[in-house]
């Protein structure tokens, strides 16, 4: 394809961008309602529910939903259509993504695996496709605190404080450095994966749950043991945490709570919030920035953030934070499908998201189908080349206003195990590229590539 064409090709593709975006101007659609297909535990939708003003007036104004946003997804224009079938991978033109993605942001991916043994670092094949095609990778699962305390030397440590140990990270830590590749951490403090009894006296499963002051001692030596051993052994590696995870509730929520902090799921209490309250989430940033390295990032993370009434829970929560200096990014989970949440309210919530001078990251992308069809997969080839047409004008690089630094599908492969039902990612079982391999590529190399 000459060049000409390919520019050609490419300001057509920008005019779908702005089409997409037209009638956002800052304004999200209204709440869909849509569950998270998180990875590890069942997360319910949330309650929608109507949202306070921000203290600040901009961000007030931000906030503020129209009724008649668009309820569709934007279809592929003849335009679109156009690009997608002019820029055709063929085996002849091998580009890694990562290349592809030019300077816009790090393009990351999930490592896999609830145990060492079904942990994908260990897969050659897999970390092969890694390496070759992303520069930032998230460890899914084995990085969460159910795997790091150890109970029996807790229970036997003499100054009362939580042993850990790093023999599920250490491997994959050793493997970014040696490849340089980055790391996010995920994640410091969540009310899933974190066993009860590390808020229960003597680290006992039938312990009473210990005072505020104690948990939050607690809380600090987890998060500098964490912070210290990685950034002591594998420097450089990590480059941001997802410090608190989903703590934002506002159908179920603390009403007394500025930020609608989450008290239970699915009726099980939320421990940090029984021992410490709604204070824990800026405990655990307080924690996190008095010992991270000082060019770490810290990230509040959760699913669902295009609900109006959770989008703008979490507004007032971030403001707060970045006032206080403890936060620089809002994490955005990306468990969507092929037909929602519509493209306006993820947009919608990114601007809204930027106007905190905030970074942002689409942590666990994850577009899932609900049959294995070749239309199926077609129709979530095109999912997946419609969010980065849009990703696309929203970041600074591309002229927008939107700091996004990293987009990372949260995993590599389909069915990566026995069991796993999960069919969002690029790659078919066996490792073969899926349309939506393709359509990334395609997207990535005609609009983004310098």
């Amino acid at each position: 394809m000459s060049k000409k064409k390919i520019k050609m090709l490419g300001l057509a593709g920008l005019l779908v961008l702005c089409l997409g975006l037209a009638g956002c101007n800052g304004n999200g659609a209204e709440s869909i309602g849509v569950s998270s297909e998180a990875e590890s535990a069942g997360v319910s939708s949330e309650a929608e529910s109507a949202g306070e003003g921000s203290k600040n007036e901009n961000l007030e104004e931000a906030l503020t939903s129209t009724k008649d946003s668009l309820e569709q997804e934007v279809p592929a224009s003849a335009e679109e259509s156009k690009v997608a079938e002019e820029s055709k991978v063929t085996e002849e033109d091998d580009v890694a993504l990562k290349d592809a993605c030019g300077d816009y942001f790090l393009l990351g991916v999930g490592l896999n695996g609830s145990t060492l043994e079904n942990l994908t670092t260990y897969d050659e094949e897999y970390m092969a496709m890694v390496e070759k095609h992303f520069d930032s990778v998230t460890l899914t699962n084995l990085m969460k605190p159910v795997y790091i305390l150890q109970k029996e030397a807790s229970q036997k440590s003499e100054d009362g404080m939580p042993v850990l140990s790093f023999e599920t990270i250490d491997d994959t830590l050793q493997w970014c450095m040696d490849h340089g590749i980055k790391m996010r951490g995920h994640t410091l403090v969540w009310h899933t994966q974190t066993p009860d009894w590390f808020f229960r006296e003597g680290y006992l499963d039938d312990g009473a749950y210990v005072d505020k002051e104690t948990m939050r001692s607690r809380m600090e030596s987890y998060i500098r043991q964490m912070l210290e051993h990685v950034q002591d052994n594998y420097p450089g590696v990590v480059y941001c945490w997802d410090v608190v995870n989903e703590a934002v509730d506002p159908g179920k929520g603390d009403k007394e709570s500025f930020f609608s902090c989450r008290t239970e799921l699915d009726g099980a209490p939320n421990p940090w919030y029984v021992t410490m309250g709604p204070e824990y989430v800026e405990a655990a940033f307080r924690a996190a920035r008095k010992y991270a390295a000082e060019d770490v990032k810290l990230f509040y993370n959760d699913f669902n953030t295009y609900e109006l009434a959770k989008r703008n829970a979490i507004c007032k929560l971030c403001e707060d934070l970045k006032a206080k200096g403890l936060i620089d990014g809002i994490g955005m989970q990306g468990y969507w499908g092929v037909d929602y949440p519509n493209i306006t309210a993820i947009t919608g919530t990114i601007t809204i998201f930027s106007k905190l001078d905030l970074e942002i990251q689409i942590t666990e992308l994850s577009v899932g189908v609900d049959e294995e069809t070749p239309e199926a997969f077609e129709e979530q080839a095109k999912r997946y080349r419609n969010i980065f047409l849009n990703l696309k004008a929203l970041d600074t690089q591309g002229g927008g206003t939107c700091n996004i630094t990293n987009v990372t599908f949260f995993g590599l492969k389909d069915h990566y195990v026995a069991g796993d039902k999960t069919n969002a990612r690029l790659f078919d079982k066996d490792l073969n590229p899926k349309p939506a391999f393709d359509a990334v590529l395609q997207i990535l190399k005609m609009l983004y590539q310098n």
